[in-house]
């Protein structure tokens, strides 16, 4: 692992773009631009003025341009590509670096003069007209960049197939956490649950990608247990509505929170953390969970078995009778909860931290700028 007297530097310039974000691109990107600045790069972060309002580049050292990219392909695209190309000029920079699908295609379209690579945060899983177009934009950024860079294997192996010339693996390091600061038991209290009564969290954005419809599916089977387990789901998004209406429907013991900055607190009073998405690369809450040596159950897709291996329960994608084994097959476990535990812990610890996550970058950026390289590694 690297700390930071051992860190290299690089003194070169690099814009770091991204697209609307609420979650973990968006920590993700913050947590580089500061660890980048530490290394002596110059940063400049391009994104939309809503992600700085909620990631504070700024506060970390970097320059912020706003540039709108919105999550979905509008007609504003070529507005983007004009601001970006704009931002990219004025002055020039050494590396252009964009995450996302989006980002990457705003990116490669503004043609800048700097090396570009993209990093594959997500795979494409919509189908129809928007499914075709996002598989379209996947080619183009792939054939178009010099590295691309995949957050899970299977995206690594994705880019290659599409066309990319250089496809590599950058884990994305969940930032750490900090320690909690409220108390177990008032945690608890301020959801009413008692001590004997088992907690179950979730942490992520309300997308129907995440399958918190599964989630309040199988939580409402859990009515007749005694007790029966509370589930908080901590997020927004655009899936609020339905996903509160179905809570209300099936009478499920879900509360959806909302956005919430207390995630160590939440993982300190939990029994249990479920994950439920199709798809998830390195999940951040994931990581957070196995960290806090909180037992994890969570789907096998994508990166999530390579990230967890054997310190978490793994289950089929969809499968609301397999989430609902699971959860209750460690609900009536105590000492199975408390190894796995203690095996997410040590996974956790093998795992590349924000540090190594930084360091790789400046090592590629060097790579990409000899002209730098003097004080890297």
């Amino acid at each position: 692992m690297t700390d930071a007297s051992s860190a290299p530097r690089w003194p070169g310039s690099v814009a770091l773009v991204l697209a609307s974000s609420t979650g973990g691109v968006g920590q993700h990107v913050r947590s580089i631009a500061r660890g980048l600045t530490e290394a002596g790069a110059s940063v400049l972060v391009c994104g939309p003025a809503a992600t700085q309002d909620q990631f504070d580049f700024t506060g970390v050292g970097a320059r912020f341009t706003p540039v709108e990219i919105p999550a979905s392909p509008t007609p504003a695209d070529a507005r983007a590509v004009a601001a970006l190309r704009r931002a990219l000029a004025d002055p020039p920079v050494d590396v252009v670096h964009a995450h996302g699908l989006r980002a990457g295609l705003v990116a490669v379209l503004a043609r800048p003069a700097a090396p570009l690579v993209v990093t594959w945060h997500n795979a494409v899983l919509a189908g129809g007209l928007r499914g075709t177009l996002s598989r379209l934009a996947e080619r183009i950024v792939a054939r178009n960049v010099r590295v691309a860079l995949g957050a899970s294997a299977d995206l690594v192996e994705r880019a290659a197939a599409l066309g990319a010339a250089d496809a590599r693996l950058a884990p994305v390091a969940a930032p750490a956490l900090p320690a909690p600061r409220r108390r177990r038991a008032a945690v608890r209290a301020e959801f009413g649950v008692t001590a004997a009564r088992p907690l179950i969290v979730s942490v992520g954005r309300l997308h129907p990608q995440k399958r918190y419809d599964i989630l309040v599916d199988a939580a409402a089977r859990w009515r007749t247990r005694q007790p029966a387990p509370l589930v908080v789901i901590a997020g927004s998004g655009p899936a609020y509505l339905p996903l509160a209406a179905r809570i209300s429907t099936t009478r499920a013991p879900v509360t959806l929170l909302g956005h919430r900055t207390d995630v160590a607190d939440l993982l300190g009073a939990a029994d249990l953390a479920v994950v439920t998405s199709d798809w998830e690369a390195r999940q951040l809450f994931a990581q957070e969970a196995l960290g806090a040596g909180v037992p994890l159950v969570a789907t096998a897709v994508g990166g999530l078995p390579e990230l967890v291996g054997d310190a978490a329960v793994l289950v089929p994608a969809g499968d609301v009778d397999a989430v609902d084994a699971a959860v209750r097959g460690l609900l009536d476990d105590e000492a199975r909860r408390a190894d796995l535990g203690r095996r997410g812990a040590a996974r956790a610890a093998t795992w590349p931290t924000e540090a190594d996550t930084t360091g790789a970058l400046v090592d590629l950026y060097a790579e990409l700028t000899p002209e730098h390289s003097a004080g890297t590694r």
